[in-house]
């Protein structure tokens, strides 16, 4: 039986991560210099897939991690990778936020609010576990047997936490900028489970534990049994 790999990550760093902007599907930020030139030292450094596709959010950050990543690979834009949308809280930090009622009731996940304009997290997890699948219903289709996919971190931990074996919590598929996991499946598994099994992380190479974004990053999946997280 076939296998059909592909390869998540995350888009490249913006001035929104730097400087804590609540930047989703409402705001289209570019690469900043420093994101641009951090990809291009990973290309160089570590060794990335060779794919005959890049599925894409519709994003100008993903489309230009794309091709500073896959250079001359055809894109295929896809909307619901996109970002969740932050709604009346896009464009804005935390800081400008705390004391409105709104954000609290937001921040807290038991209110299950919803920022005016935004989307609904119930819709958001229930379209992110769809792509995932529908991106390898079109490499089967279309005899693809290595495929990148650059989207958002909330997307990518979305959909690798309901879709990837071994299962992990959406926070544990974490990734730096630039980085992601490599998962495959089979058509049998496609039909059967609608399910795919975590590899490794990518590019290859990358360094089995960074710290550089607050959480760890290990080579393998299985790896996470006996990390220590410092979670409490």
């Amino acid at each position: 039986m076939k296998n059909y790999r592909l390869s998540v990550f995350r888009h490249g760093l913006t001035r929104a991560n730097l400087e804590g902007y609540y930047a989703g599907a409402g705001t289209d930020w570019p690469l900043c210099e420093e994101g641009i030139e951090m990809l291009k030292d990973l290309r160089e450094e570590y060794r990335y897939p060779a794919v005959e596709a890049v599925f894409t959010s519709p994003l100008v950050r993903c489309t230009q991690t794309a091709e500073i990543l896959f250079p001359g690979v055809k894109q295929y834009v896809i909307q619901d990778l996109r970002e969740i949308h932050f709604g009346e809280f896009e464009g804005k930090k935390a800081e400008e936020l705390i004391h409105t009622a709104a954000y609290r009731r937001w921040v807290d996940p038991k209110n299950g609010y919803t920022p005016e304009g935004g989307e609904n997290g119930t819709v958001f997890a229930a379209r992110t576990r769809d792509v995932m699948m529908k991106m390898f219903e079109f490499m089967i289709k279309a005899g693809i047997h290595d495929a990148a996919c650059i989207t958002h971190g909330g997307v990518a931990m979305s959909m690798l936490a309901q879709r990837a074996l071994p299962e992990r919590p959406a926070e544990m598929w974490a990734c730096d900028p630039g980085c992601g996991y490599l998962v495959q499946c089979d058509q049998a598994m496609w039909m059967r489970d609608g399910l795919v099994e975590a590899q490794c992380i990518v590019p290859h190479g990358y360094q089995e534990e960074e710290e550089s974004a607050g959480y760890v990053i290990l080579e393998n999946a299985d790896d996470f049994e006996d990390a220590d997280t410092g979670a409490e």
